[in-house]
């Protein structure tokens, strides 16, 4: 009977030390943390067509921009990612027994920077119309640079001739390349066309 007491005790005992840990332990698993918050940020937006006032009047020259820059909303001032294309495109009527062509290049954005109705963009060129002289004359994924004035933002609130466009070409072959984000003031009209604008900082 002794006996029988000892061991109803220890069960006792054994079944008390091992539910109070358990109780003790709660919930398994940890508790989720909570989701961290995205840093703001802004953006600007270039966008349209346009054909750009050219000393030879029987050319047609055109730039046509699809291009989204991300700026923190603290350091708005350099693009932390860019994204888009641009197109420049140079068209000849037929002349000295020469048919009519057009050549083009294309170049993958890798900056856009905006202020008010000013924008300026760069890219890498990736693709060219075939047989241009661009192929032989230029390095390999050379960089251009475009920058462009655009009185009212939408492209078609201001006058089409006052806004303008201008363009870097590129370095030398073997020189090296246009810093990013360069281009040289927008001098030529846009005479035909027009594009869109989305500043980083009034929009």
């Amino acid at each position: 009977m002794f006996k029988n007491a000892l061991r109803a005790t220890a069960l006792a005992a054994l079944a008390t030390a091992v539910a109070v840990p358990a109780a003790l332990a709660g919930p398994s698993g940890a508790e989720p943390r909570p989701a961290t918050a995205k840093p703001p940020v802004v953006t600007s937006v270039l966008k349209g067509e346009g054909r750009m006032d050219y000393p030879v009047r029987s050319e047609d020259v055109r730039i046509k921009v699809d291009a989204e820059a991300v700026f923190p909303a603290d350091r708005p001032f350099r693009p932390s990612r860019t994204t888009g294309t641009f197109r420049i495109q140079h068209s000849y009527p037929a002349r000295d027994g020469k048919p009519a062509r057009t050549l083009w290049g294309d170049f993958k954005v890798d900056c856009l920077t905006t202020g008010g109705p000013t924008a300026t963009v760069t890219g890498i060129l990736v693709r060219t119309s075939p047989g241009h002289p661009w192929r032989t004359a230029l390095d390999r994924h050379t960089r251009m640079g475009v920058s462009f004035y655009v009185p009212g933002g939408d492209g078609k609130n201001a006058a089409r001739d006052t806004a303008r466009i201008g363009l870097s070409g590129a370095t030398a072959k073997g020189r090296p390349r246009l810093t990013r984000c360069m281009a040289p003031a927008a001098d030529a009209a846009v005479v035909d066309g027009g594009y869109a604008l989305k500043d980083r900082l009034t929009s």
